[in-house]
Order: C-alpha cells, then structure tokens, then sequence
C-alpha cells in the first residue's frame, strides 16, 4: 500500500501561525511536505515563512473577501495542491442583545466568506491533484450556545459550505473533511476565557496536537475512503 506521505505533497493552510493550524502545519513541514502560507501582511508572512523553512507565503488578509483574488495570483499560487487547510478564525462572543452589526459582519467574513472564496481561487489546483479541502470547523458549528451565536452562525456556514463543496467537487476526485474540534488549548480559548471572564487552564482542554492528528487521519486515508466529518472532543482525565 502506498501512503500519501510518501511522495511530498504541497499543502496550503490559513491560520497556520497559531493553534490547531500550527500543529497541523508543523506536522505536514516535519514530514517534508511543501507549504503555502497565508497571512494577513507581508509581515505576517515573512513571520509564518521563518517558522517553516521552505515554505513560501502569500499575503491575504481574509477581512477582505474581495481582495483574495489578487493576492492569490500576486503570490504564484502552485498548479497542483494536495490540501487546502482552512484553519483561520476569529471569535468575538456576546448575546445577540450586545452584539454589533460590525461583529458579526468581522466573524462571518473571515470565518466563512473568506474560506469559500479561497476554496473558489484554489479549486483549480486542487482539482488537477485530486487533492482535498479541509475545513476546521468548531463544536460551534453543530451547537449554538448562549454568547456565541456570531461565531456559531459563521462555523454553521462553514459546515453548509462543506457539505455542499463535498457533493459538487467529489466527480472531480476532490474530497471534503471536516474536523469539529471542542474546547482546545490555543491562543483563541485564552481569548475566550478572558471574554467570558474566567480563569484558563490549558491542561483541562484538548491538545492541539491531538486535533491534528485527527485531521492528518483524515488526510491521508487511502483513496477508497473519505472522512466527511469528524468530532473530536476533551478525553476523559
């Protein structure tokens, strides 16, 4: 049997300078797999390229949708890409009573209208590797809880997006995953826990690096199978 990882694979991944999407980016650099960046600025870029040598970057700043298009062919995007990564997000909680209309535009933009438009720019190269689209969703996107109904909405979204793109692109040999983590220990749950007031202890929350493994399964699942969804959710201590 041949596994993916054996031949080097180009992956390209949002949100790769922190959290689920470094761990996931680290493990694909680790095994000799080439990675496109995407960060907001040149300076994010250059930030994201010296943590992965070999890598190369592209600025995209997903707050604007509109722009991505030319700053995906400014940055020589490759012909071919194994895996497009969609691990970028932004949280900002608060009850429908608080919330503006701003935040919610901010976290439906970056959260879900960006990562369809960036799954529009790369499915080319996608297609012609028979490569797969990985969305890094959120227990957000199966439950909306008090507080969170901005970024439930956006990781729903995110969910109907990927249901969708699974059905349309599977004759072009593409395969669609998501990965439904709960409450994980990164930089966005310290974030959280200081907008909800509470004291954070990343040891009581899943390890990234068990949520990369869950998605590393996934894509590198031999071709006979595909693993539309998977939860992952805190062990039992």
């Amino acid at each position: 049997m041949t596994h993916a990882h054996e031949t080097r694979q180009t992956h390209l991944i949002t949100g790769a300078g922190s959290g689920i999407g470094l761990s996931i980016a680290r493990r694909l650099a680790d095994r000799g797999d080439r990675l496109v960046l995407v960060g907001r600025d040149a300076n994010r870029v250059t930030d994201l390229t010296s943590l992965f040598p070999g890598s190369v970057g592209i600025a995209a700043d997903l707050g604007h949708p509109a722009s991505l298009a030319d700053a995906v062919s400014a940055g020589e995007l490759p012909d071919r890409i194994d895996t497009v990564v969609h691990g970028a997000g932004i949280v900002d909680l608060g009850t429908v009573a608080e919330l503006s209309a701003t935040s919610w535009t901010e976290q439906l933009t970056v959260n879900l209208v960006s990562a369809a438009e960036l799954t529009r720019l790369t499915l080319p190269a996608v297609r012609a590797a028979r490569g797969q689209v990985l969305f890094v969703n959120s227990g957000a996107g199966l439950t909306a809880h008090p507080g969170w109904s901005a970024y439930a909405a956006s990781k729903h979204g995110l969910k109907a997006l990927a249901d969708a793109l699974r059905g349309e692109e599977a004759p072009h040999g593409v395969r669609v995953t998501t990965v439904y983590p709960g409450r994980t220990a990164t930089p966005m749950q310290a974030k959280v826990h200081a907008q909800e007031g509470r004291d954070y202890d990343p040891g009581a929350f899943i390890d990234p690096e068990s949520v990369a493994t869950a998605a590393l399964a996934a894509l590198d699942l031999p071709r006979d199978a595909l693993v539309p969804d998977v939860t992952v959710r805190p062990g039992p201590r």
